[in-house]
């Protein structure tokens, strides 16, 4: 009993309202709901669906705790959370509606090319999501942080800003389905031709697009202060900065597979992340201590003050980094294994 005592105290410390509302109440036992008729209907067209799940759900679950800090999930009850605001409930929603999405798509249409059913999951995707974002917001659940509202555009659908529908949603899906796609190969044991001439140009151009596309959704959160000018090429974002990060997980991924190309996908991952992270954390570490990243008010607000050994990095930030590691090294290597095997 204390624990969950413990659990409620800490949401009240967090400063937001948990309490619940009949409206979100039957939201919960909506989505309940569709998670258990996700497991009654995606066994009849795949095997292993608990799995399939659990990977969907870390998935989704990683890129809601790295970009806590630009929404805010509320009126949940205490029991719906698992760190601060972040809620298990809307978690497990989102990840029974895409992994449904996509093992539909791949049920019903087995001879399209990987990126043509990509395409069509997004598409398909983009519009439910949208319509459940616009209904978590008007009943309370879901608000955006000052700092994402400041940077969309004044444009809203129904109190939901535009870009959430047109950007945010988008990349949130492809990086999740790519979390989940590369961890299949795995679950399928699928044989797939290991690549022993990397090509280093694709890989880059990959890294680039992955790693451009989440800099850009999450620029609310940090800011990259005090760079030569000519650097910039969008709002805060800097060819220096991002080019810094896609040469270290560019680099890291590519001697990772040529001197571990014999290892499992799950041991290459690891590798990989740990590689990464390694280099990662100092250099942030140096990017704050010299000005050069400046973290946003909604993200300070999540910082305990508690900072790691050494690099002096909240400790926020420095496990933010395997996360946001995580998805784009999946979103690379799920790309280029699907298109070395012709998937």
């Amino acid at each position: 009993m204390n624990g969950l005592t413990n659990s409620f105290l800490s949401h009240l410390a967090c400063g937001f309202d948990a309490t619940p509302t009949p409206l979100t109440l039957l939201f919960e036992l909506f989505v309940f709901s569709g998670v258990a008729a996700a497991f009654l209907i995606l066994p009849k067209v795949k095997d292993k669906i608990g799995q399939r799940f659990l990977i969907m759900s870390v998935g989704v679950l990683i890129f809601e705790v790295f970009t806590a800090p630009m929404w805010h999930n509320h009126k949940l009850g205490w029991w719906a959370y698992v760190y601060r605001d972040v809620s298990w409930v809307l978690t497990v929603g989102w990840a029974a509606m895409i992994l449904s999405i996509v093992l539909l798509v791949d049920y019903f249409l087995p001879r399209w090319k990987e990126w043509h059913r990509f395409a069509l999951y997004l598409a398909i995707l983009t519009v439910l999501v949208s319509i459940f974002e616009i209904v978590v917001v008007n009943i309370g659940i879901r608000g955006y942080a000052p700092e994402v509202l400041n940077s969309v555009i004044g444009i809203f659908v129904w109190d939901v800003p535009i870009i959430e529908v047109i950007y945010y949603t988008p990349v949130f899906t492809t990086l999740v389905i790519s979390f989940y796609k590369y961890w299949s190969f795995a679950i399928d044991d699928q044989l797939l031709i290991p690549t022993k001439r990397r090509k280093w140009l694709r890989s880059f151009v990959i890294a680039l697009v992955g790693i451009l596309l989440f800099e850009v959704m999450i620029e609310p959160m940090a800011r990259n202060e005090n760079l030569p000018d000519w650097s910039y090429i969008f709002h805060d974002i800097s060819v220096l900065m991002t080019g810094t990060w896609i040469l270290v997980i560019w680099l890291a991924m590519n001697i990772v597979n040529k001197l571990f190309i014999h290892y499992s996908i799950p041991q290459r991952f690891l590798i990989a992340l740990l590689v990464t992270g390694a280099i990662a954390l100092p250099l942030e570490s140096w990017f704050i201590i010299n000005g050069y990243r400046v973290y946003g008010e909604s993200a300070i607000a999540n910082f305990t003050g508690f900072t790691t050994p050494f690099t002096h990095v909240p400790v926020e930030v420095a496990f933010a980094i395997p996360c946001y590691m995580a998805l784009v090294i999946t979103f690379v290597r799920y790309w280029e294994t699907a298109i070395d095997n012709k998937l």
